[in-house]
């Protein structure tokens, strides 16, 4: 296989495998999605959950109840592929810091119903927002058409990714 580095003006590497093949695309999308993720975009919501104390996958948790209330804890560790006792120990911390709280499902008392207290639903929007400005910021660096592609390429790689799970192994 034949690989050619070559830096691009925002000064990270950027692979191209001359042959174009799936594990050279899938190896490039993963280098690409770690530099989003390393940008001013994830620092600005990791400063904000450092202040509080908080952790990636507690701020999840934080979202997904968020968007589910009253949902029950084992659809949460459904939804992140965990196990019951880790998101367990995630909502007892959420807990402690007065963002969710824990009770009955109604109609099954054996099960456990999550939803955000009021300073969780606050912090949710707050993250939300700040999460949305910062994205805002990055796109505001590229042009209209280059916007709709980047938006029409990231539902298609979700799309696959969604058809991927549904699939048998």
């Amino acid at each position: 296989m034949i690989t050619a580095v070559v830096t691009t003006p925002r000064r990270h590497p950027v692979r191209r495998d001359k042959l174009g093949t799936l594990a050279s695309d899938a190896q490039r999308l993963l280098d690409l999605l770690n530099a989003l993720g390393s940008t001013t975009f994830r620092h600005m919501v990791w400063q904000r959950l450092s202040e509080l104390d908080l952790t990636f996958a507690q701020s999840q948790v934080l979202f997904y109840v968020g968007d589910h209330p009253g949902c029950p804890m084992g659809d949460v560790a459904k939804a992140f592929s965990v196990t019951l006792p880790a998101v367990t120990h995630i909502v007892d911390r959420l807990e402690q810091k007065g963002f969710a709280t824990r009770g009955a499902m109604p109609g099954d008392r054996r099960v456990t119903a999550l939803d955000l207290t009021d300073a969780g639903r606050a912090l949710a929007q707050e993250l939300h927002g700040t999460r949305t400005r910062a994205m805002e910021a990055i796109l505001a660096r590229v042009s209209s058409a280059e916007r709709h592609r980047i938006v029409a390429g990231v539902e298609a790689l979700v799309d696959a990714a969604m058809r991927a799970t549904e699939e048998p192994r």
